[in-house]
């Protein structure tokens, strides 16, 4: 059975992230969108732009709290406390700690 993550906002899911590859401390994954991702695929996009500028790191420090502030990411034995989350299109990989 494979490794399946959820992108929550409350008990809202935003998204599902199957785990295809491991490379510690990241995970990758396929992500597939539901309905509420639409609201945070603009900041998902500008975290990415953000984190490839020279000068861009403060600026993508604010984007990304928007990201973190509402979502959670769940594991399949629950919440973790801490993440750091990319989204690309179908794409994601993440790390975390608890």
């Amino acid at each position: 059975m494979p490794e399946v993550w959820r992108l929550v906002r409350g008990d809202g899911l935003i998204g599902e992230i199957t785990i295809t590859d491991r490379d510690f401390p990241w995970l990758y994954g396929d992500f597939e969108a539901q309905a509420g991702f639409g609201e945070f695929k603009p900041l998902f996009d500008r975290e990415l732009e953000l984190l490839s500028a020279d000068d861009g790191h403060e600026e993508w420090e604010s984007v990304y709290e928007k990201v973190t502030g509402p979502l959670a990411l769940v594991s399949p034995d629950g919440p973790v406390s801490h993440f750091l989350l990319h989204i690309d299109g179908a794409e994601a990989w993440f790390r975390w700690a608890d």
